[in-house]
């Protein structure tokens, strides 16, 4: 029968990167989906893209009310909570012929939960993460079974002792190049040592972002060390729908050709587009890989980062009006968006460089 997680309580300034986490515990421990109470599209969009590169049926809906979930839930709600009854003896009495719901809260859960639900279930009477909580009781839910669970994804990971290996079972489709890969694909179009350099620091940045945000890591570095592949070409503002042009000649991933395309300033709009004289297409970052890549570039000043005040003074001086202020409103969505704050983890790398 069909079990869904319901994550109550998510805050998207403070519990992205938790929540993501929980998201993506359910779907390898053998949940076919999750339920979020709150509104957070960026989470499902990270969610929904490990699901098409890695496989399983599994789906994320947020902006639901939990009250009605439970309300109408047609099966078994089971709430993991500290103050529940001990996991082993309370799995004994859960009935596997309906559908399951699994509620874990992001914070204080409402009495009313612990009323509706059919099990109160601790998995230790101690503080401890629901994530625990979760892959616990699903791998106990599967009778230990939940690790062998098959994934038809394009993308599959070979185990191995030591190192990292990945290979694209699917025939024809696209992959995310290794960044051993995309260091040579610089190099074979010939781009400049400095360019090379620069893509390195903005990578870092983006990477350190990305883990925050819960964004696909392996897309942000790859979409951050190829930004400016295109400045093998030229160095005007040319060189992002020029890149973008390179990765689909080189049969890329759409998603970093997007990455490349986009990366420019916070964003060229339409009529930027049409002065500039861009081919038509969408020159805005949308996804949070593409805004994340963009504004790590903004922020790398040649190869080191920079303080967003100078930045946006600099772009104000060559008369880039417009382009200071897509950066500065970039800076606040992603610093809002990141625990600790983007201007703590950018004081941090800065302060790595000086020493």
């Amino acid at each position: 029968m069909s079990v869904v997680v319901l994550r109550m309580g998510h805050r998207p300034e403070r519990d992205k990167r938790v929540t993501t986490h929980a998201a993506l515990v359910a779907r390898a421990f053998g949940a076919d989906g999750m339920l979020l109470s709150s509104e957070d599209k960026s989470i499902e969009n990270t969610v929904n893209d490990v699901t098409e590169r890695f496989g399983g049926p599994f789906f994320i809906e947020t902006d639901v009310s939990w009250r009605k979930t439970l309300t109408e839930w047609k099966g078994v709600v089971v709430h993991l909570t500290m103050y529940g009854m001990p996991l082993d003896d309370t799995m004994k009495k859960i009935t596997r012929e309906v559908p399951l719901l699994v509620v874990i809260g992001a914070e204080k859960v409402p009495r009313e939960v612990y009323e509706r639900a059919d099990h109160n279930i601790a998995v230790g009477n101690q503080p401890h993460s629901e994530i625990a909580a979760l892959a616990m009781f699903l791998d106990r839910y599967q009778n230990g079974k939940a690790l062998e669970r098959k994934f038809d994804g394009a993308m599959r990971i070979i185990p191995s002792e030591r190192g990292k290996e990945m290979v694209d079972v699917r025939e024809g489709s696209s992959t995310i190049p290794s960044r051993k890969r995309c260091l040579a694909l610089l190099r074979e179009r010939k781009c400049p040592d400095n360019v090379i350099a620069h893509a390195e620091v903005v990578e870092h940045l983006a990477i350190a972002m990305a883990e925050r945000l819960g964004a696909n890591v392996n897309l942000v570095s790859a979409g951050a060390l190829l930004h400016d592949i295109g400045r093998s070409k030229t160095h005007g503002p040319g060189h992002a729908p020029m890149g973008a042009k390179i990765a689909k000649k080189e049969g890329l991933d759409p998603r970093i050709v997007r990455i490349i395309e986009r990366h420019l300033g916070a964003g060229v709009d339409e009529e930027d587009r049409q002065q500039l004289g861009f081919p038509p297409g969408i020159y805005m970052p949308e996804t949070l890989e593409e805004k994340i890549v963009a504004h790590a570039d903004s922020l790398i000043d040649d190869r080191r980062c920079g303080e967003l005040d100078a930045i946006v003074k600099r772009l104000e001086s060559l008369g880039y009006e417009k382009a200071a202020r897509r950066v500065e409103a970039l800076h606040m969505e992603l610093n809002k968006m990141i625990e600790g704050g983007l201007d703590t983890l950018c004081r941090k790398i800065i302060g790595e460089q000086s020493s």
